[in-house]
């Protein structure tokens, strides 16, 4: 009888297992079922306009593949030149995106953006508008941007570039030819069918057939991110807000939610969410570590950045993304995809997984399903271009009642310019620049700076994750001048640029104002944000005339050009 009921029973298990095992399989089939019935009824697009049920029931639904991607180089070939993480494991998620697949066009859905002006009232201010309105503020064909460009503190050339002082050497590496890999081209998809790939002579492919985040990458040397005048970084741009999205992942590490998103030409970008609007400011009881990281952070530390003559932020755009279409159908993270929902008000919405406010209380959601964010390109990946990760030396604590050395040793800097790198070389005024960087913007948040590893410790700091900037507008956060305060060293082009910008035609707010426009989500500050950075330019200029009453001039001022005025030149 045992016998009988053992071998019954283990009958039992295995048809449990088999049943299992076929609902899986089936489970497996829907989607080419789903997307047979799809083409057969010709509707091929999910729409936030359906129905509750509807949309619902096509969340699960494949991405048709196009035939416009046949053509389209072999995948890892072009990944692998991308990463933005400065741990190599950062980029985890990168490496193992979904095949690239076609999509409708989503561009439709906000090639036009609604046309607001700019209320002054507070409570009335509206996010998203046309820059256009605002350039009648200028004046017709007067832009403070090109005056400052023609100013020769802003036409300073590098030193001539050698072997060693470039990223990559184009000609000599297989990597950057594209008849190196299969099926290759190059082309952007709006080019497609219309030029042919540019051969040189010799056989080669011309550089200009290149996509413009490959430019980008391949323009980076020693003493720059990327050169003033770099046609690649416009059309970057432009890329950052118009490229179709092919896929989507969540970023592995950090505290905030952060998306990595492919691009129909390969490239890649990380997508921070927005999560304020404009005219927010962080709540007088949060601790810097915990703050939001804001997207429109990220664009106007961009712009600051370019103005300011530093060139070393990667380029970063404002873009609308579509959740449905741009996000949740064309992604294959399940962890991601599965925090979809739909809210109350019937917007789309998600949380992703991170540390800190990524659950159901702090869901993103979509007006119905449209969300802002920055897009910033990619850095070349940590396999072809090795960044090593420095502690800052004046990073705060993170801790809620301990306080950092340099905020009660007031001889701090001493021992730091006794410290390799800072003790030789360039690594210390280059702290001091990044200081005022942060100083202007309000951020805290620089524990680790990265440099490119090929060039030692004589290259620029690479000005990464700048979201917690921005944050206030009604509090100068002195503490964050503590270095140049301590250290008393500044680069003479640094200072006068600044004293530069201080002046009325060359205001610092105007500039960035005007830069801004340019943004395809403008107005990306709230002008009071705008008004504290003419306010903290004049402290830090008032830092730096207090550090010469107490030194000298040539003591505080570290002389990096030739001023002979109409042909000044960099000693770097």
């Amino acid at each position: 009888m045992k016998m009988i009921l053992m071998r019954k029973f283990r009958v039992l298990i295995l048809m449990v297992f088999l049943v299992a095992c076929t609902m899986h399989i089936m489970i497996d089939l829907l989607p080419k079922l789903e997307r047979q019935a799809t083409r057969t009824d010709g509707n091929t697009e999910c729409s936030c306009s359906h129905s509750l049920n509807e949309d619902t029931q096509g969340w699960g639904k494949q991405r048709v593949k196009s035939g416009a991607d046949s053509g389209w180089p072999n995948k890892h070939t072009l990944r692998i030149l991308q990463d933005f993480g400065s741990d190599p494991n950062s980029n985890l998620s990168s490496h193992s995106l979904e095949k690239i697949t076609g999509m409708p066009d989503k561009n439709e859905a906000f090639k036009k953006l609604e046309q607001f002006g700019i209320n002054k009232d507070h409570n009335n201010k509206q996010l998203i508008q046309d820059g256009s309105i605002n350039k009648q503020r200028l004046g017709k064909g007067y832009s403070r941007l090109v005056v400052l460009s023609d100013h020769p503190l802003y036409k300073i050339p590098i030193p001539d570039l050698t072997e060693d002082d470039v990223l990559f050497n184009v000609n000599s590496d297989i990597r950057f030819n594209p008849k190196g890999a299969e099926h290759q081209q190059w082309q952007n998809e709006d080019n497609e069918g219309h030029e042919e790939e540019e051969i040189l002579p010799t056989g080669e492919t011309s550089v200009d057939s290149y996509p413009n985040w490959l430019k980008f990458h391949i323009g980076i040397n020693r003493y720059e991110m990327y050169s003033r005048h770099n046609p690649a970084i416009g059309g970057l741009l432009q890329d950052l807000t118009t490229q179709k999205i092919t896929s989507v992942a969540m970023k592995s590490g950090g505290t905030q939610l952060k998306l990595i998103m492919t691009f129909q030409n390969y490239g890649q970008a990380l997508f921070k969410p927005m999560k304020q609007t404009r005219e927010q400011e962080t709540p007088p009881d949060f601790f810097y570590f915990s703050d939001y990281e804001r997207h429109n952070a990220e664009i106007a530390a961009f712009h600051l950045d370019r103005i300011l003559d530093f060139r070393r932020v990667p380029p970063v755009a404002g873009r609308l993304v579509n959740m449905t279409k741009e996000i949740r159908d064309v992604t294959r993270d399940k962890k991601l995809w599965r925090t979809f929902f739909i809210s109350p008000a019937n917007n789309i919405c998600f949380y992703g997984e991170c540390s800190y406010y990524c659950s159901t209380e702090h869901a993103l959601c979509g007006k119905p399903d449209q969300i802002e964010g920055s897009l910033a390109a990619f850095l070349p990946d940590l396999s072809l271009a090795k960044r090593k990760t420095w502690k800052n030396p004046w990073r705060r604590s993170y801790h809620k009642r301990k306080k950092a050395e340099w905020e009660v040793d007031q001889d701090y800097c001493e021992e730091v310019k006794q410290t390799p790198p800072y003790d030789r070389g360039t690594r210390l005024l280059d702290v001091i620049d990044m200081t005022i960087f942060d100083f202007l913007m309000g951020n805290m948040d620089r524990h680790h700076y990265e440099t490119f590893e090929k060039f030692g410790n004589e290259t620029f700091i690479i000005h990464l994750d700048n979201g917690r900037g921005f944050g206030k507008y009604s509090h100068d956060e002195l503490s964050i001048l503590v270095p140049l305060n301590q250290c008393c060293r500044v680069r003479k082009s640094t200072y006068l640029r600044l004293q530069l910008l201080a002046k009325e035609e060359y205001k610092l707010s105007h500039l960035m104002e005007e830069s801004l426009l340019k943004d395809k989500i403008t107005p990306i500050l709230y002008q009071p944000h705008l008004e504290a950075l003419d306010r903290r330019l004049r402290i830090t200029l008032r830092a730096i005339s207090d550090c010469i009453e107490k030194q000298s001039y040539n003591d505080v001022v570290e002389n990096d050009i030739d001023t002979d005025i109409n042909t000044i030149t960099s000693k770097r």
